[in-house]
């Protein structure tokens, strides 16, 4: 793949990695990494991912989480197709696993770490390789629930609700690229490679943000019932930041952190009701004032177009949310200003698809269309244009 000038151009990556981390990978290729993916002869598994293209029936899911990679198939009957995968390793700066790919157990980490010493190896497992879960297995729904995410969704008077997607994975692919860069900056260094380990049962917990926070200090929080908060949708447990519907749809409202600007606002529009009641003066009735605002911006909102409500926030420095459609976001004017939307290349036509979510002055990145190495009589190495 030629050099495209940006902030990784310099880094060589092999890519072993399955769905649990693909997405950490992509991340570097499309910073500019030179990515080899080897496949199986009988194809990437991760190929059958839906959806699929009309006309090609190619996974649009594999085109975009896949991108900006050089593939090659691998022989995993000969052995010397499986010498060349393993030299690979040995002139890589990175080199990404994933347990449910099969070519990541048919490579010597160990022996390409010796002849290799500044080689990091970046290990996406669902719970680590020690304790009692290590052997476990969990695609992205069971590893939602076993991490916790799944158990704070819906309300509590529903079954806990599947994350959107595979939102899960794509937060251990985002914690796998950390890794890999802090790896990468230690081996710049030192000269030190190291092999990172990132279960994808603690990224999940650590994301989890105000979970632990109250299991932990519940007692503090007047609001407080119990040492686990309840399941309550899309309610944050502030209290203060609630998805509204509008007159024609929906907006997200907090009227932090400027609560007298809110006040303002709503002495403005004349929707303030009771809230001026000297009551609401007495520190005892703080709590009770802040949920009256909240009845009071939720009966504002109900009679307010959902667009020019949004703007007027803006205007304001309130940080409302406008609830948008997947249509809506397809046309949505800034990413299109910022040229956000970018093309891949499916079998023999470009797709339009999510661009890259970083923006390098210097470097900039993009999405390169993969390419198949056909190896003919040439070695690997010298197919792939890598020297030790």
């Amino acid at each position: 793949m030629p050099t495209r000038g940006e902030a990784l151009q310099q880094t060589r990556v092999v890519d072993l990695s399955d769905d649990k981390s693909i997405y950490g990978v992509k991340l570097l290729a499309d910073m500019g990494a030179d990515v080899i993916r080897p496949e199986p002869e009988a194809g990437d598994l991760l190929r059958h991912r839906g959806p699929f293209d009309e006309e090609s029936g190619e996974s649009l899911w594999y085109s975009f989480f896949a991108s900006s990679r050089r593939h090659f198939t691998v022989d995993e009957a000969s052995s010397a197709s499986l010498y060349e995968l393993n030299a690979l390793l040995g002139c890589a700066d990175l080199c990404f696993l994933g347990n449910e790919n099969t070519l990541a157990e048919r490579v010597n980490v160990e022996a390409a770490q010796t002849r290799n010493p500044k080689l990091v190896v970046i290990d996406v497992t669902p719970f680590g390789s020690s304790g009692p879960w290590r052997d476990f297995k969990a695609p992205d729904l069971v590893a939602s629930a076993l991490g916790g995410s799944s158990g704070i969704t819906g309300d509590d008077y529903t079954p806990p609700l599947k994350l959107f997607g595979e939102l899960n994975f794509t937060i251990s692919g985002a914690y796998a690229a950390t890794a890999a860069l802090a790896g990468l900056y230690h081996a710049h260094q030192t000269g030190e490679g190291q092999r990172i380990e990132v279960p994808v049962h603690e990224c999940i917990a650590s994301s989890l943000e105000h979970v632990f926070m109250w299991y932990y200090y519940h007692e503090h929080f007047p609001n407080a019932r119990a040492q686990a908060l309840e399941r309550r949708g899309s309610l944050h447990w502030t209290n203060l930041y609630v998805v509204m519907p509008t007159k024609n749809g929906a907006m997200m409202v907090t009227p932090t952190p400027n609560i007298e600007a809110q006040l303002a606002w709503l002495i403005e529009e004349d929707a303030f009701q009771d809230l001026l009641d000297s009551k609401f003066e007495e520190p005892e009735n703080r709590r009770h004032y802040f949920e009256r605002m909240m009845d009071v911006i939720r009966e504002w909102v109900a009679t307010e177009d959902t667009e020019e409500l949004f703007y007027k926030a803006q205007e304001r420095h309130a940080p409302y949310g406008w609830v948008q459609t997947v249509s809506q976001v397809a046309s949505n004017p800034q990413l299109e200003a910022r040229s956000w939307w970018q093309t891949a290349k499916v079998a023999d036509r470009k797709v339009p698809g999510p661009g890259i979510p970083f923006h390098f002055k210097d470097t900039p990145g993009r999405i390169a269309d993969s390419e198949w190495l056909e190896m003919d009589a040439n070695s690997v190495l010298d197919a792939v244009g890598w020297e030790k």
